[in-house]
């Protein structure tokens, strides 16, 4: 049987890492600048992490959620502290898609319609209405198309606000930075009038924290740096480090009732494990700290170079688009001085480390940018 290819693959077959380091088979050493989609929050390999995950995997690995699973109160416990949201509950699922999924369908459950904002250049991810509310034609199915889902320019106060009116809305989900849409930060005062027309109504405002979320923009949530609480965050991604695991943050508004939602795999022992380990090592580590200082002093850098059309981000979530296409620069980058990066469209290279990154190492990304622009 042969894969179903829907990945062009780099010629690269990585075998070991640790922290921000990635190995290949060949010996190869490459300075992880993407953290492989943004999952890889403590770093790769950290040794507190994999003996969390292997001290659990030697005593139960899984049963489902019909029983007493401990692990599960004990990170809800971590999040609520580390997050700042103790008077919110969790629950919890496998991906960041299955948690924009059971976010909109309880704001339905909860207010009882059914239209959703979304905006464009958004990413929610790839299943039913998930896909439905993201800003991309190419990756909607017909089946897909539920006519739910109403999509508007991103920052476009008035037509939100017309929208409002018009329409009975349900929930609005929205990005605290845009990822794969090319990095882009929202208004304040577009995030604030998300909230109040929310308030009005009686729609839901989801914090959709997937990607933009758990440390990486320096803030907890990137949301945060809005002075405004939402009343569901979806998270997953950095969330266990790469195993997979999500999770959405509901406040105290909800009632929940058996049965409303539900999973096969959301809050297995080994995924608890690997989420606690994560939260352990970024309250000890300091790595939202360390996200905010040296993103900061990354994005401040970049400002200076010339041949880039704008710099943007938080902490370690930061965009560098360019006049002209990219794909040589990010190509020069990985086999000419083995740094890993990511892309938005053409013209965008993405950067979303571990958090753990270095001023060191982004003095090494530095240098390299300065040589392939040369």
């Amino acid at each position: 049987m042969e894969l179903f290819k829907v990945y062009p693959l780099f010629d690269i077959e990585p075998v070991k890492a640790l922290g921000c380091s990635v190995l290949d088979k060949k010996g190869n050493e490459y300075l992880d600048l993407y953290g492989g989609h943004a999952v890889i929050s403590v770093g790769h390999s950290h040794p507190y992490y994999v003996d969390k995950v292997t001290e659990q995997l030697r005593s139960i690995g899984f049963y489902s959620n019909s029983v007493q699973i401990p692990l599960q109160e004990e990170l809800a416990q971590k999040l609520g502290e580390l997050s700042g949201k103790e008077n919110y509950s969790l629950f919890y699922c496998s991906s960041g898609a299955e948690a924009n999924e059971n976010a909109l369908k309880l704001a339905s459950f909860h207010n009882g319609k059914k239209k959703i904002i979304s905006f464009t250049k958004c990413f929610h991810g790839r299943t039913s209405l998930a896909v439905e509310a993201t800003g991309n034609d190419n990756i909607i199915a017909p089946v897909n198309r539920t006519g739910n889902i109403i999509q508007l320019p991103f920052n476009d106060v008035e037509a939100l606000e017309e929208t409002f009116k018009k329409e009975e809305i349900c929930a609005v989900i929205v990005e605290g930075i845009q990822g794969l849409g090319g990095i882009n930060i929202p208004d304040e005062y577009f995030i604030k009038r998300i909230r109040a027309l929310c308030d009005e109504n009686n729609a839901v405002y989801v914090a959709d924290a997937v990607q933009c979320g758990y440390g990486r923009s320096g803030k907890f949530y990137s949301h945060d740096y809005y002075n405004v609480d939402a009343d569901i965050y979806t998270m997953a991604k950095g969330m266990g480090n790469g195993f997979p695991i999500g999770a959405i943050s509901i406040s105290p508004k909800f009632k929940a009732s058996f049965g409303m939602l539900g999973t096969t795999f959301g809050g297995n022992h080994l995924a608890c494990a690997a989420g606690i380990a994560v939260l352990d090592i970024m309250k000890d580590e300091q790595l939202i700290q360390n996200a905010d200082q040296v993103g900061t002093y990354l994005i401040n850098e970049l400002k200076s170079f010339d041949q880039f059309k704008e710099v943007r981000g938080r902490g370690l979530m930061i965009g560098i688009e360019m006049d002209q296409e990219i794909a040589a620069i990010r190509k020069s980058l990985l086999f000419d001085h083995r740094i890993f990066t990511g892309v938005s469209g053409k013209n965008v290279i993405r950067l979303l480390p571990p958090l753990c990154l270095s001023k060191g190492q982004a003095d090494k990304f530095l240098v390299a940018m300065k040589e392939v622009l040369s």
